[in-house]
């Protein structure tokens, strides 16, 4: 019989398995602050769970998180681990340390089926969705493998290394809705990592039912991949744009807003040299969003082999944002981070064994 990984559980379904061992449920919320709070996987270090119960435990299930492969650290600070998810597959998780936060980028597919043009992560293909404990387990490896560096190995337990959770790694979030939404619980848990809402963001190219599921039943800060300023456009760079074009996507972040922690949608916008990045883009863009209360992230393109784009100039990505920032909206320009190992958005690629059948386009009816 094969051992039940916990680490695929949120508190309720760990109080349903309880239940169904003849145990209270109440004992879901201890063992999620021995899993996630302290990072423990022996159910004999749990010192305050009986003894008979920690053997019927060990019986029927483990703690198994996904295995880091390789570990890569970049100048700024920035790391990057390649995570086994099994064979000829790993996914890539980065974390950011900024003087306030600390941010990490988890992946939630095995590949992308949605092929956006300057994305490495989509040139690769798709493999598969991740299991729950796959995604939450990159935050558990990542809070692991931190404390055992120099300036966090002695924060005590109830200081967090990571305060930010970005799902904007590899793969579609909202394509892997149940298991998303699982992890997202786990990361907002008291018990597990506390995080707050506002401090968890969901990144989506724009799958138009699956933001309104995520809407009622996890509502986190979103971000929406937007990068073009009209249907044409978005149509060649994000194919998903000519299944939701984007009258349907702003209606959507509108009604993403009612129950949202932030009053805001960010807007996440690649510097595409002579693409997307003219003055006229800018003002295009404006009338484009102008029914949503929205941030903007200028991205400049971080270039991967054979990628066919180059990066914005300073100064048109300069043109660009005063555009913008001159209508009234906030505008940041994002910092490029890690892009020495690879680490910078849109660089991620992991390894995948693609089974995309690429002549075939990609459906939702894992989330429609």
């Amino acid at each position: 019989m094969s051992l039940v990984n916990l680490l695929d559980y949120d508190q309720p379904k760990l109080a349903q398995f309880f239940v169904e061992l003849g145990e209270k449920p109440f004992r879901a919320k201890q063992l999620m602050r021995w899993m996630h709070h302290f990072g423990v996987t022996d159910f004999e270090q749990m010192t305050d769970i009986a003894r008979p119960l920690r053997e019927k435990l060990a019986a029927v299930a483990e703690i198994r998180p996904p295995e880091i492969k390789v570990e890569q650290i970049s100048d700024d600070g920035t790391r990057k681990w390649l995570v086994d998810v099994g064979p000829n597959n790993g996914v890539e998780t980065v974390f950011i340390p900024e003087d306030d936060r600390g941010t990490l980028c988890v992946s939630s597919q095995v590949g992308c089926a949605l092929e956006c043009t300057f994305c490495s992560t989509g040139r690769q293909g798709f493999n598969r969705n991740l299991q729950v404990s796959e995604i939450i387990g990159q935050l558990w490896r990542a809070n692991q493998s931190l404390r055992q560096v120099d300036g966090y190995d002695m924060l005590p337990r109830s200081e967090r290394i990571i305060s930010n959770v970005v799902m904007m790694g590899m793969g579609e979030p909202l394509a892997n809705f149940d298991n998303v939404v699982t992890a997202l619980n786990i990361m907002l848990d008291d018990s597990a990592y506390g995080l707050s809402r506002r401090r968890v963001t969901v990144s989506t190219s724009g799958l138009v039912p699956a933001m309104d599921r995520l809407r009622d039943a996890c509502p986190v800060a979103l971000a929406v991949s937007l990068h073009a300023p009209n249907d044409a456009l978005r149509d060649e760079i994000v194919p998903i744009n000519k299944k939701y074009p984007l009258a349907e996507l702003m209606a959507a972040c509108i009604r993403y807003l009612e129950k949202a922690p932030r009053d805001f949608v960010t807007f996440e916008y690649v510097m595409l040299d002579g693409v997307n990045d003219t003055v006229e883009h800018a003002k295009q863009l404006l009338q484009t969003v102008k029914s949503v209360p929205c941030k903007f992230n200028l991205i400049p393109f971080n270039p991967f082999p054979n990628s066919g784009y180059a990066t914005s100039r300073p100064d048109n990505i300069r043109r660009f944002r005063d555009v913008l920032m001159q209508a009234g909206y906030v505008v940041t320009t994002r910092k490029t981070r890690g892009d020495d190992i690879d680490a910078a958005c849109g660089q991620l690629a992991g390894k995948v064994e693609d089974k995309t059948r690429r002549t075939h386009k990609f459906t939702l009816k894992a989330v429609a």
